[in-house]
């Protein structure tokens, strides 16, 4: 096992880890839309959401994997009446359409909108 780290996605604000690589895959943490240069949460949905994405990329690239290798995530939002817009954001990034569950969730860490954590095949 390896432990995978990035000053490029948001450090850990807990007891884990950003990520994991074993036996051939990557696990990714959850993802939050914090911006890893200011410490900050990115504002509304679309800006979230692009973040969310930007570090689970960051993570997967630490890991050197990409977008196209992630085979499931898992994502949460704190409304699914902004589904449609994080889809089409999500969309963008995970163009390769990997098996996915989406799901409401009651509250999410530092009152984010969005969270994302992926799965991915190393190469």
């Amino acid at each position: 096992m390896r432990t995978i780290h990035t000053d490029r996605a948001p450090g850990a604000i807990g007891p884990y880890s950003q990520g994991y690589e074993a036996n051939g895959f990557v696990f990714t943490s959850g993802q939050i839309a914090i911006v890893p240069e200011t410490g900050e949460v990115a504002e509304g949905i679309e800006a979230q959401a692009k973040q969310c994405c930007r570090n689970v990329g960051a993570i997967l690239e630490a890991a050197g994997c990409t977008f196209d290798q992630v085979v499931k995530t898992t994502c949460f939002l704190a409304d699914m009446g902004d589904f449609a817009v994080f889809n089409e954001i999500y969309g963008g990034y995970f163009v390769s359409k990997p098996a996915r569950s989406c799901v409401a969730a009651k509250e999410l860490p530092k009152g984010v909108l969005c969270e994302i954590e992926a799965i991915a095949v190393i190469k």
